[in-house]
């Protein structure tokens, strides 16, 4: 089970997603847009494993966010969604883990989530290597 924080502006997006990480036993939190993702962030003791955010939101878009994010909170590994060709935004944070195209089943961001928590594990893994804490 991970702690998930979802950025999402479409209602029915960040529904079903939240529903469908919950059904996996995901600890789910959901943000109606990006900088209410990086309040939810800041909140002491709250950490959480993966961040999913959609590429195109209202205030903080999610390229923004992650770059942000990462800053922050280099560890955390992010998966981007979007219902847009991703051709355009290519300059992603090296904390995103993957890009998944909107309209996507269940299964998809089942395996994409995975995938994505897969990948963070790897690099902090990697990161803890090369400092000698491991």
């Amino acid at each position: 089970m991970a702690r998930i924080l979802i950025a999402e502006d479409d209602f029915a997006v960040r529904d079903f997603t939240y529903r469908a990480l919950s059904m996996d036993h995901h600890d789910v939190v959901v943000a109606h847009e990006g900088q209410e993702a990086l309040r939810c962030l800041t909140v002491p003791d709250d950490n959480y494993d993966l961040m999913i955010s959609d590429i195109r939101m209202p205030v903080i878009d999610g390229v923004t966010l992650a770059k942000l994010v990462f800053k922050q909170q280099p560890h955390l590994p992010i998966l981007l969604m979007t219902g847009y060709s991703t051709a355009e935004d290519t300059d992603y944070a090296p904390s995103v883990v993957g890009v998944l195209q909107k309209p996507f089943t269940l299964e998809m961001i089942r395996q994409a989530v995975h995938s994505a928590l897969g990948q963070g594990r790897e690099k902090s893994l990697d990161k803890q290597l090369k400092l000698g804490l491991i």
